[in-house]
């Protein structure tokens, strides 16, 4: 379970400070599985947890990712896919890799390091790897099935680690 110590010296300069815990999202193209995870937490923890989401590349929200989640009455048609390096300036109290592919190559730093860099900085990472929807092929049902999995998949997750 995530510590609920928050400390906001370190947030972006000039962002309002929100006593909520920043947690960041990482997948390889932050389309889905990050995306997800970035609605859920918002929805199911939102009054502690301020969620965010990136990738080692952006793309698009992925229309499947937005379907599903609609099926739950949550909205995230209104997220938009981020670089990792876009959030070079915050500091994320936890940022979780969902995917083998973002762990190797986007490197998170944690504060402890004093290192020149691009990436996000967190105080904690976590890696918890999901399959990825996106991957699976066959017809519009079997690939929605698949991002279901990997939405409830992730759900389980976020309620035991965060809840």
């Amino acid at each position: 379970m995530v510590s609920d110590d928050v400390c906001p010296e370190d947030d972006k300069k000039g962002e309002q400070k929100t006593g909520k815990k920043k947690v960041l999202f990482l997948c390889t193209h932050n389309s889905a599985r990050s995306q997800m995870a970035e609605g859920l937490l918002r929805d199911l923890y939102g009054e502690r947890y301020e969620a965010n989401s990136a990738g080692v590349e952006a793309t698009a929200v992925h229309p499947r990712a937005v379907s599903v989640m609609e099926e739950i009455e949550i909205d995230i048609s209104g997220q938009r896919s981020k670089a990792a390096s876009d959030l070079e300036d915050i500091v994320f109290d936890v940022a979780v890799t969902v995917c083998d592919r973002a762990r190797e190559a986007c490197p998170v730093c944690t504060t402890d390091l004093d290192l020149p860099s691009r990436a996000p900085k967190a105080r904690e990472v976590i890696h918890k790897s999901f399959e990825d929807p996106a991957a699976v092929s066959g017809t519009e049902e079997e690939q929605l099935c698949a991002f279901r999995q990997a939405r409830d998949e992730i759900r389980g997750w976020i309620v035991e680690t965060f809840g």
